[in-house]
């Protein structure tokens, strides 16, 4: 497959940025993280519940210290968790409602990724584990779209008042 101008282009910065893996073409971010080309990508079946994606996610995140305590229910699923001797009750409607709730939970800590939704392909949700130095230099970048752009730039302050909006 012939790789437009613009994958080609993207291709080269993510490169120089070092966030690609392996070998292999693909255009546009979705197909990348789909191919295991981005470093810190995950796809995950939609039929994945949040209680067996967190321990991926946490990982990909480099979060220290999560640990889940209980969980009950499938929709919403409750998840009580813990960091620390912090403790949190979360009742999550699937994949991207853990998403958010994971960043928010650690959006202090600057050592921890943050977690980018890339979208669905092929029946599964393309999530990306990105740095927050490489998150300052993406979020300047026309083809850099995600379904999760407020609440994961958002200051904490700003966060409850605009978590479900888009980038506009």
């Amino acid at each position: 497959m012939a790789l437009s101008a613009q994958g080609k282009a993207v291709l080269e910065r993510l490169r120089a940025l070092k966030l690609l893996q392996g070998r292999g073409q693909a255009d546009g971010l979705l197909r990348l993280c789909h191919k295991g080309r981005l470093k810190g990508g995950l796809s995950i079946a939609l039929s994945v519940t949040p209680d067996e994606a967190v321990g991926a996610l946490t990982h990909a995140m480099d979060a220290r210290g999560f640990r889940v305590l209980d969980v009950r229910g499938r929709f919403p699923m409750q998840l009580h968790v813990a960091v620390g001797k912090l403790e949190e009750k979360w009742e999550v409607e699937g994949l991207e409602g853990l998403v958010h709730n994971l960043n928010d939970l650690y959006r202090g800590d600057g050592g921890t990724k943050r977690i980018v939704v890339l979208g669905e392909w092929e029946d599964m949700l393309q999530l990306w584990c990105v740095s927050r130095e490489a998150l300052e230099v993406l979020q300047r970048e026309r083809w850099f779209e995600i379904r999760n752009w407020n609440s994961v730039f958002a200051s904490p302050a700003a966060q409850d008042d605009d978590a479900s909006s888009d980038r506009d």
